[in-house]
């Protein structure tokens, strides 16, 4: 769990995780000013914190390295703000335990009545659909929304792409992604109910765009590297077993 400001809607992420489902719960606090790191140690999580506030992709990385460390099989990775569904999990590990995928992505955006019943904003919406479209056309998968908070991973993925070479902001989720379609692994998606309400963590519309043409950014990088056109360190293979 990469945490930040999360002591309103941790507590409930957590109990609707299903019992003996998961060996074990790392939170990662990115220097929260709240008591985010109290109830997590209450709820008897594994907490590691940051010293200084270090961003979301950030966070990521050590939630990563954490979980390698401890020689996970396959990490799953969501966020502590209650706006993803945690019984889903179960459903999502089998697409990983019998080999159909190596990452599975929640897709909150089954159809656009329920989304926007859900509370997301319809200008979030409109990009994440435009996003998606263009992000499946170049990785050439057929996801539903490359932009959730829910994600398992087989622990190999991990193991193999250069993840510390990626963003510390938002655009990290998308360079992931981009990393694991390069180096051919599957993908795929399970249908997850939105949830916005008020303390549910979400960016703002500025950063939303800088998030958008961060997209954008890896999306050709991504197209200048498979067709050999350039060369990036984001798509080296690298081996980060511990």
């Amino acid at each position: 769990m990469p945490a930040y400001n999360a002591e309103a809607t941790l507590e409930r992420t957590v109990s609707d995780i299903p019992n003996g489902i998961i060996d074990e719960v790392i939170l990662v606090d990115d220097f929260s000013n709240d008591r985010t790191v109290e109830i997590a140690e209450r709820l008897n999580l594994t907490v590691v914190k940051h010293s200084k506030n270090r961003g979301y992709g950030a966070n990521q990385k050590t939630c990563y390295d954490e979980a390698l460390k401890r020689n996970a099989d396959i990490v799953v990775m969501i966020h502590p703000d209650y706006q993803y569904d945690p019984r889903i999990i179960p459903y999502a590990l089998g697409f990983i335990e019998t080999d159909i995928c190596d990452i599975i992505i929640g897709s909150r955006i089954r159809d656009r009545k329920e989304a926007i019943k859900g509370g997301m904003p319809f200008y979030k919406y409109f990009s994440n659909r435009l996003l998606t479209i263009i992000e499946n056309i170049a990785f050439g998968q057929n996801l539903g929304d490359f932009h959730s908070g829910f994600r398992v991973f087989r622990a190999e993925v991990l193991e193999r792409i250069n993840y510390h070479r990626n963003s510390n902001d938002f655009v990290f989720d998308t360079q992931i992604l981009a990393q694991a379609a390069y180096f051919d692994f599957r993908l795929g998606d399970v249908p997850m109910p939105a949830r916005y309400f008020p303390e549910a963590s979400s960016i703002n519309l500025k950063r939303s765009i800088k998030y958008g043409l961060g997209t954008l950014g890896v999306v050709i990088k991504y197209l200048l590297q498979r067709f050999r056109l350039y060369r990036f360190k984001l798509f080296e293979e690298v081996d980060l077993r511990f």
